[in-house]
C-alpha cells in the first residue's frame, strides 16, 4: 500500500510540474513583442502564413541588410517572394536556402547560409507559437557571437484563451513537448549543431 501511495504521489507531483513548465512556456510565448530594433539579416523560416509578407515589408523598411528566407521549396524562384520595386533594397541581397525541411534543418542549413554572408544580429522570423523552438535551435547552431532577435507572427490557429480553445491548447501542447525534448537534448550535447555543412542556397 505504501508503494502505491508513493507512486500515486510521485505521478501527482509530477503532473503538477509538468503542468507548471506548460503554463511557463504559454506564457513566454505570448510575451513574445515584434522587435523594432534593426539587424543585419531577417531571417525568415518560410511555411508559415504571413511569414514571408513579414519579413519582406520589414526589409523593405531597411530594418535589416540581408533577406533570407529559410527552408523554401526548391520550385519556388526569388522573385515569387519578392519583387523589387522603385526605391526597394536590391534583389541581390535576398537569399533563399531550399534544402531544409523542419525545423531542425532550418537551423543547421540555414546556419552557413548566415555566417558567409558576416552577419552578426539576426531578425528571426516565425509563427509565434513556433519561436521558443526554432529560437533554442538557432541559438545552438549559430556562433555564439551572433544575436538573435525572435520575431513572432500571428496565426488564427493561435487564440489567446488557448485554455478555451482545444486547437490552440493542442498546438501549444506539442510545441511544448518538442521543445522540453530539444533542452534535454542540448542538456547533454551543448554545441553539437555547431559543426559546419554545405547548405543549397541560391540567389534566385
Amino acid at each position: 500500500m505504501n508503494i502505491i501511495k508513493a507512486f500515486l504521489t510521485l505521478c501527482i507531483f509530477g503532473l503538477v510540474v509538468i503542468a507548471a513548465l506548460f503554463i511557463d512556456f504559454t506564457y513566454k510565448t505570448f510575451s513574445y513583442r515584434q522587435n523594432t530594433q534593426k539587424a543585419d539579416a531577417i531571417v525568415v523560416l518560410a511555411g508559415g502564413k504571413g511569414r514571408v509578407e513579414e519579413g519582406v515589408r520589414l526589409f523593405r523598411q531597411s530594418r535589416a541588410d540581408f533577406l533570407f528566407f529559410v527552408g523554401v521549396d526548391p520550385s519556388v524562384r526569388k522573385s515569387d517572394l519578392y519583387r523589387q520595386r522603385l526605391g526597394d533594397p536590391s534583389a541581390n541581397n535576398v537569399i533563399l536556402e531550399k534544402s531544409s525541411r523542419n525545423t531542425l534543418e532550418n537551423s543547421i542549413f540555414g546556419r552557413d547560409v548566415i555566417v558567409n554572408c558576416g552577419v552578426h544580429s539576426v531578425l528571426l522570423i516565425t509563427s509565434r507559437y513556433h519561436l521558443k523552438r526554432a529560437s533554442i535551435l538557432f541559438r545552438n547552431s549559430l556562433p555564439k557571437d551572433i544575436t538573435i532577435i525572435p520575431y513572432p507572427v500571428d496565426s488564427v490557429n493561435l487564440k489567446e484563451s488557448w485554455w478555451s480553445h482545444g486547437g490552440s491548447f493542442q498546438l501549444l501542447f506539442r510545441e511544448f513537448y518538442k521543445y522540453c525534448m530539444l533542452r534535454m537534448f542540448f542538456l547533454f550535447a551543448p554545441g553539437e549543431l555547431r559543426e559546419s555543412v554545405m547548405p543549397t542556397a541560391t540567389g534566385g
